[in-house]
């Protein structure tokens, strides 16, 4: 599984759980530290924390991964599940919006709004 499949999975596992707003941010002309962000957002506390672990109870079952490390989803604003070369971000709207990444990581082309 190459680094894009691995995207479209985990955006494929928020979109299952009805996570608002994905999108697929190509950064590997812009860091090293990874290739893609997966960024999708939850209504409420309890869904940042399903969505995080939809993500990870997917990818787990159906490619055998697991991520290199997670933080922040049990707070329920901002949570961090990191694959490597993919980074899944989970957002309450308030900290989405606070934080834009979209913005701060888009060169007008590396953008994919996710939809099934």
């Amino acid at each position: 599984m190459d680094s894009y499949e691995l995207a479209r999975a985990a955006a494929k596992a928020l979109s299952e759980k009805k996570a608002k707003d994905i999108v697929i941010l190509n950064v590997s002309e812009q860091t090293v530290v990874c290739s893609y962000f997966v960024i999708g957002s939850g209504t409420s506390s309890t869904q940042v924390r399903a969505l995080g672990d939809a993500v990870e109870e997917n990818l787990k079952k159906q490619y055998d991964l697991a991520p290199v490390r997670t933080e922040g989803l049990r707070e329920g604003r901002w949570g961090v599940i990191d694959y490597g070369d993919v980074v899944v971000h989970v957002f309450n709207e308030e900290s989405r919006l606070f934080y834009y990444l979209e913005r701060l990581w888009d060169s007008g082309r590396n953008v994919e709004k996710y939809e099934e």
